[in-house]
């Protein structure tokens, strides 16, 4: 029997003990048993932690509307189990400290049922024990680390990006199948992101397999160092752990340099409308065969995109439409499909036994891989590339199993019930 199960069942235990000495007296004076934070039998409230300012705010603050967007359709439609959701987004500003701080009034003071998609790997690290010393389901963090998938330590944490060993071995593995024998570098933020994005590449290429490494640090705005390293270095497919505004800014610095070799970006700094907005007009030529990962149906043909950006226009004042916004709405539909699943009438611990029993899979190119042992979201993801200005699959998607990345087939599901999971 797992080490999580144990603590979890001896958790209910001390629970039910302590419940079942509440019982006879609230009996007594004709109470009730007191319902779970955050639900009521109108609603469910759950909240999250976001940069809406500060340094990721360009890349990411848009992400939480789509996610509110999505729950509004929801609710238009009855909500889940006839309660509607309320979402409570505060700003964290991408600071830990901050993010102590409004996580602890999100619980303590607005009582919330569960944590949805808190967002950053240092800003999360930091609530990451409270969480989990307070029985709070943690769910969906947005970030690829792999301290998400701990069920032993976290057993109310969930990630739910593919995590950068993923995407990093399944860029490693497509440059070894389309680019044999050529040099691969790899350019990554000097934290837990650059650190095991690496180890990814590496998993699928061996630690030889690098050609040259550089990091950079997000409070320094100037890459030319780094960049110039690798353009003396002979890199011909550079690797890029950065976020979308150092994706551009290592992209753009190189073409000043005349140093032009193919990119390939892990997810969070590679989608293609954000990477327009900051280089512009230039944008088409300077990422005409740019490559990166994706594990969510981002397609333009892709139903899924033809139901969000309707979503978008009716429920988010028709905002920009990219990849945020699908992997916004996307956070929001596999929560629903959870808290469906959780019952008429859920707990935190029906919500996250609902998610360990395999059966919430999301609406990504393979089903989310959760179980009793395994709590880190996608471990499959896609090839995708520019042409002509237009990112989309190649058809070529990864599996990472343990040390071993393979082939795999895309079976995202079909869209059915307006996007809303069936009760």
């Amino acid at each position: 029997m797992r080490t999580t199960t144990t603590r979890r069942t001896r958790a209910r235990a001390i629970a039910a003990l302590g419940a079942a000495a509440l019982v006879l007296p609230l009996a007594a004076c004709g109470g009730t048993d007191e319902a779970s934070p955050g639900v009521s039998a109108e609603t469910i409230t759950i909240g999250t932690h976001q940069p809406l300012s500060g340094p990721a705010a360009a890349g990411y603050s848009s992400i939480s509307a789509a996610t509110q967007a999505y729950f509004d359709h929801v609710n238009a439609q009855g909500g889940v189990h006839g309660r509607q959701i309320e979402y409570l987004v505060k700003n964290d500003g991408y600071n830990p400290a901050t993010t102590q701080t409004v996580v602890r009034e999100l619980v303590q003071q607005d009582e919330v049922f569960a944590i949805l998609n808190g967002l950053g790997t240092p800003t999360h690290s930091a609530v990451l024990d409270f969480l989990n010393q307070n029985e709070v389901p943690d769910l969906f963090v947005s970030s690829g680390s792999t301290a998400w998938n701990d069920p032993e330590e976290y057993p109310y944490t969930f990630g739910y990006n593919a995590d950068y060993h993923v995407e990093g071995s399944a860029l490693g593995q497509y440059a070894a199948d389309e680019h044999a024998d050529s040099s691969v570098c790899v350019l990554g933020q000097d934290d837990d992101y650059g650190e095991t994005f690496l180890e990814g590449v590496q998993i699928a290429l061996g630690e030889d397999g690098v050609t040259a490494t550089e990091t950079y640090d997000t409070s320094n705005q100037d890459v030319t160092a780094q960049i110039g390293a690798l353009q003396a270095a002979g890199c011909e497919v550079v690797m890029l752990a950065t976020v979308n505004g150092f994706t551009a800014l290592a992209v753009g610095t190189a073409a000043q340099m005349g140093f032009m070799p193919t990119w390939m970006a892990a997810s969070a700094g590679g989608d293609y409308p954000t990477l327009t907005g900051f280089l512009g007009e230039a944008a088409p030529q300077l990422l005409q065969g740019f490559v990166s990962v994706n594990y969510l149906p981002f397609s333009p043909d892709s139903d899924w995109v033809e139901l969000f950006t309707s979503i978008n226009e009716e429920y988010n004042d028709g905002a920009p439409f990219d990849g945020n916004t699908v992997f916004g709405m996307s956070v929001g539909y596999a929560f629903v499909e959870a808290l469906t699943r959780a019952g008429e009438d859920p707990t935190r611990e029906s919500l996250v036994e609902a998610l360990e029993s395999g059966e919430v899979t999301g609406n990504g190119i393979a089903p989310l891989a959760y179980s009793a042992d395994d709590h880190g979201g996608y471990d499959t993801v896609g090839i995708t590339t520019v042409v002509d200005g237009v990112q989309d699959f190649v058809g070529t998607t990864y599996r990472l199993d343990g040390d071993t990345v393979s082939t795999a087939e895309p079976s995202a599901p079909p869209v059915e019930g307006e996007g809303v999971p069936a009760e």
